[in-house]
């Protein structure tokens, strides 16, 4: 299956670990990843100044899927699939957004095409490549292991956009850590935001919102958390000790993202899966992987 993949700027510049790991199980599932090595920011972060230039951006994004062949684009970064799917609105609906998007692509030699699908990591792997071919896949399954999820606000949030979950009841990611024999724990504070957007405004906020979920979840005996958004990976993960401090709790919450965990069930060594790379105690978890 050849799938252009997209990764953004976060996971390219700070989350390693999670191409890393996308990169390796993939593969396995019979992906082929194509980068676009032409590809530039989705635009997210020009979208408050200049709403025209961030749909311009992602454009390119989705027509330079399409001029490396691919069926799917593949789009890891929960901000970055909001952004282009906002885009992919706009053309598709708004025909004047469109001519002029359309002329500008057509002057750098892209096109555009309607028809090319927008994935996230979990609903590529729950629908594209499915849940059958993931539990085909696995080697070591992660029997014992008792996980919480976190999918992030913005692959189920606005609803009306057509995103990858439902809103009030994600659960295709809960579906994917079972088919790689963990158990998943349901816990009050599941849909709440990292608190990642406050980091450049109201830090102590986003601290807080970060250590409340992970305090409940320490509460809870939980083995980890298991994330797919590279800013709620950033939140809970890198500023773990951060969000600490500013709860004024000692927190110590294994937190790996999704295709980590996969890799582990895939038999996939773990310095190729980058968990050397996580701050939080995923050594913690790893203990309790079947050898």
């Amino acid at each position: 299956m050849k799938t252009a993949v997209f990764w953004g700027c976060r996971i390219l510049t700070s989350q390693y670990a999670y191409e890393m790991s996308v990169r390796e199980v993939m593969p396995r599932l019979g992906v082929e990843l194509v980068d676009l090595p032409e590809a530039l920011c989705c635009g997210d972060p020009v979208k408050s100044v200049n709403d025209f230039a961030a749909t311009y951006l992602s454009s390119r994004v989705l027509a330079l899927a399409h001029a490396s062949g691919a069926e799917h684009l593949l789009v890891p970064c929960n901000r970055c699939h909001f952004t282009i799917s906002e885009a992919k609105r706009s053309i598709d609906g708004d025909r004047k957004v469109s001519e002029k998007i359309l002329g500008m692509l057509r002057e750098e030699k892209l096109e555009y095409d309607p028809n090319m699908r927008l994935w996230h990591v979990i609903d590529f792997l729950h629908g594209a490549v499915g849940l059958k071919r993931v539990k085909d896949a696995v080697a070591k399954p992660l029997k014992g292991l008792r996980l919480a999820s976190h999918v992030g606000c913005q692959i189920i949030r606005y609803s009306d956009l057509g995103r990858v979950d439902d809103a009030e009841n994600p659960r295709k990611l809960d579906e994917l850590i079972g088919a790689v024999g963990a158990e998943t724990v349901d816990y009050a504070e599941k849909l709440d935001c990292c608190g990642a957007h406050l980091m450049l405004s109201h830090l102590d906020t986003a601290f807080s919102l970060a250590g409340a979920k992970l305090r409940a979840l320490q509460e809870l005996g939980v083995d980890g958390l298991v994330v797919s958004c590279p800013d709620c990976g950033l939140m809970y993960d890198f500023k773990q000790k951060d969000a600490a401090a500013t709860v004024g709790v000692k927190l110590d919450v294994p937190v790996v993202y999704y295709t980590q965990l996969l890799g582990l069930a895939l038999s996939i060594k773990q310095e190729k899966l980058g968990l050397h790379l996580n701050q939080s105690s995923v050594d913690k978890l790893l203990m309790k992987v079947p050898v």
